[in-house]
């Protein structure tokens, strides 16, 4: 069981800084950015393959729901970046489909 699907389920506390019937977003515990919210779909996925499994709809309503975390957090007038790492080549850490939103200052990536 992934962190994230920990989270989910409760058995790991986080503070959400949004939650629909589609996502939890939450802050990312080694921020790159001023802001750096982890959004997590409900419906889970390990990585962006995985999607062509997903529903256009649930692809949809996935993505609306990190628009309207960004919304939620003020960040429309600000600007930001959604980045999906999909597979340990692309630089993702936690085998469970996730987004981030960076927003501030970016520091350097690795």
């Amino acid at each position: 069981m992934t962190i994230f699907e920990r989270i989910l389920s409760g058995e790991i506390p986080a503070t959400k800084v949004y939650e629909d019937e589609n996502v939890i977003a939450i802050n990312d515990i080694n921020p790159q950015a001023a802001m750096h919210i982890l959004v997590i779909p409900k419906q889970k996925a390990k990585w962006l393959p995985d999607l062509a499994t997903w529903s256009d709809e649930d692809i949809g309503r996935c993505f609306k729901s990190a628009a309207l975390a960004a919304k939620q957090l003020g960040l429309e007038a600000l600007g930001y970046r959604v980045i999906i790492n999909s597979g340990e080549g692309g630089g993702q850490t936690v085998d469970y489909l996730h987004m981030h939103i960076l927003a501030g200052n970016l520091k350097e990536f690795g």
